[in-house]
């Protein structure tokens, strides 16, 4: 498992090539998608303590999230995509599962909004290892610095998340209705 606060895509690729032309990194009609239920498999999640655990970042470092001063985001994915590389067969079969690249790009673009709202981190957890990453890797990481003492809980957990190019919206809207 690899954490990452990198975005993997940027504002060059084209977004609108017609899916029969597109890559594993295009934004998808999602009306020709399965959506993902809600099956309760995160509903446990709110509230919960955040355990602390090293992961590696594809900068090099290791993140403890359970040891990050301000409020985290954390977003997971099952995978990075990368240009000129299709996805497996079957998996815009799979409910939830295509979208990382939009939905990556989502929270790349409203990052000034989230940080306005306190967001001090934002991180990106995919099941890939840091080399398959670094592989999508495209811009800067996202990381700013405000610290505060807290015990790090689980305040909000999103799920099931489609269309995940509108995760980051719903996030912000979160925010909004919840002052850090």
């Amino acid at each position: 498992m690899s954490i990452h606060g990198v975005a993997v895509c940027d504002k060059s690729l084209n977004w609108n090539m017609e899916m029969a032309n597109s890559s594993s990194i295009d934004v998808p009609d999602w009306s020709t998608l399965p959506a993902p239920i809600d099956d309760g498999a995160a509903r446990h999640l709110r509230g919960m303590r955040i355990a602390s655990a090293a992961l590696p970042a594809t900068d090099g470092s290791t993140i403890d999230l359970s040891t990050l001063p301000n409020t985290v985001v954390v977003y997971a994915y099952p995978r990075t995509g990368v240009p000129e590389i299709e996805n497996p067969d079957g998996w815009d079969l799979i409910p939830g599962a295509r979208g990382c690249t939009p939905e990556t790009c989502s929270f790349r673009d409203h990052f000034a909004e989230l940080k306005a709202l306190g967001v001090g981190y934002l991180f990106g957890l995919s099941i890939q290892d840091t080399a398959a990453n670094l592989r999508g890797k495209r811009d800067a990481a996202f990381k700013t610095s405000d610290p505060r003492d807290r015990e790090r809980l689980i305040e909000q957990v999103f799920y099931p998340i489609f269309p995940p190019d509108r995760h980051a919206s719903e996030v912000l809207a979160w925010l909004s209705g919840h002052p850090l």
